[in-house]
């Protein structure tokens, strides 16, 4: 027996359709119930924290010493965060020479690069001599004062280096006795006479050389100075001799008050006690409350070896001072801007 066709309109099969779809629906949502399922989420990137973020940052950089010009034709040593690479005793005499990105840096901390524009180095080290190699450029400075700030930062910034005890000169290959305006580099150098004073009067055999620092006048950098002695090189006479501030007219700040004596200098375990006059005390009057005049007090003591610590007795009693922390560099680029923010906007 057949059976009978059943003929469906093409609306009836649409509703058909529509139907079968709405149950499917309703099985699948049954089905889930009673079970319970993890919702998906998107995996997370691990976020860095501060400190692994500052390790980061670390691995990627190194510490250099670049020495800059300030405004008094000072040299004035600067530490820097530069990208870790090979070669950073060149990268850092790189970083002295004038260009717009160096011009800048500099700037911000208030200071000049003292090597002319365009002036490129090869360096050779070996034994701890470093044969430096200068481009034509570098026998266009502006006239000898520049010229000799550029041999000596070059000297400094070099022998910061273990590596490196002196330091001598080629101009495109060739030894030469003299750069354009007379400044000899016909032989090795080494570090001596960093912002060296005139001597006070001729120098005699005898003679030794004591460096010391001092704030500049607006307060925001230490100044390394060299200043001729007759006596011994030792804590208590640098304490003296900084006690007798910078020469007259020099662009430097007295650090301690008008009218201070030194009263006794001792060392034991590598404390330098010093004790001062009641006049002393004065040193909080100062904008910066005496900071920047005893770090670099500190500077200078700590420069002897065995020196670590500086206490400060008032007429024989201790005195607080306005920081307890012994800087371990005169001028750290990063501190300089953070607390001179001004400084930064280069219009």
């Amino acid at each position: 027996m057949k059976r009978p066709r059943i003929r469906l309109a093409r609306a009836d099969i649409e509703r058909i359709l529509i139907a079968c779809s709405a149950a499917l629906v309703l099985v699948l949502s049954f089905s889930g119930r009673g079970v319970e399922t993890e919702p998906y989420e998107e995996p997370l990137e691990e976020i860095p924290t501060s400190e692994t973020a500052a390790s980061a940052t670390q691995a990627q950089t190194q510490t250099t010493v670049v020495y800059y010009e300030d405004g008094d034709g000072y040299l004035v040593p600067v530490q820097r965060e530069i990208a870790r690479q090979d070669g950073i005793a060149k990268a850092t005499l790189g970083l002295m020479v004038q260009s717009a990105r160096n011009d800048m840096d500099a700037a911000r901390l208030g200071l000049t690069p003292v090597v002319p524009e365009g002036t490129t180095f090869d360096l050779d080290i070996s034994q701890g001599h470093a044969r430096v190699d200068m481009s034509h450029q570098a026998m266009e400075t502006a006239d000898r004062a520049q010229e000799e700030n550029m041999r000596t930062a070059i000297v400094w910034a070099l022998t910061e280096f273990d590596t490196v005890k002196d330091v001598s000169f080629l101009v495109n290959g060739q030894k030469r006795s003299a750069l354009t305006h007379g400044t000899d580099i016909s032989g090795s150098y080494t570090r001596v006479g960093l912002n060296q004073e005139e001597p006070a009067q001729e120098t005699f055999a005898g003679a030794q050389e004591i460096q010391m620092y001092f704030p500049a006048q607006d307060g925001r950098l230490l100044v390394p100075v060299s200043r001729t002695i007759y006596g011994s090189d030792d804590v208590a006479t640098a304490v003296f001799e900084f006690l007798r501030g910078p020469k007259t007219d020099s662009g430097l700040e007295t650090p301690l008050p008008e009218g201070v004596q030194l009263l006794g200098v001792s060392v034991s375990g590598g404390t330098v006690t010093i004790d001062f006059s009641s006049e002393f005390v004065k040193i909080a009057e100062q904008s910066d409350g005496g900071v920047q005049a005893i770090r670099a007090l500190m500077l200078t003591c700590t420069r002897y070896p065995g020196i670590r610590k500086v206490k400060i007795l008032v007429d024989g009693e201790p005195y607080q001072l306005p920081t307890q922390e012994v800087p371990t560099f005169a001028n750290v680029a990063s501190e300089v801007e953070t607390q001179y923010p001004e400084v930064m906007t280069i219009e």
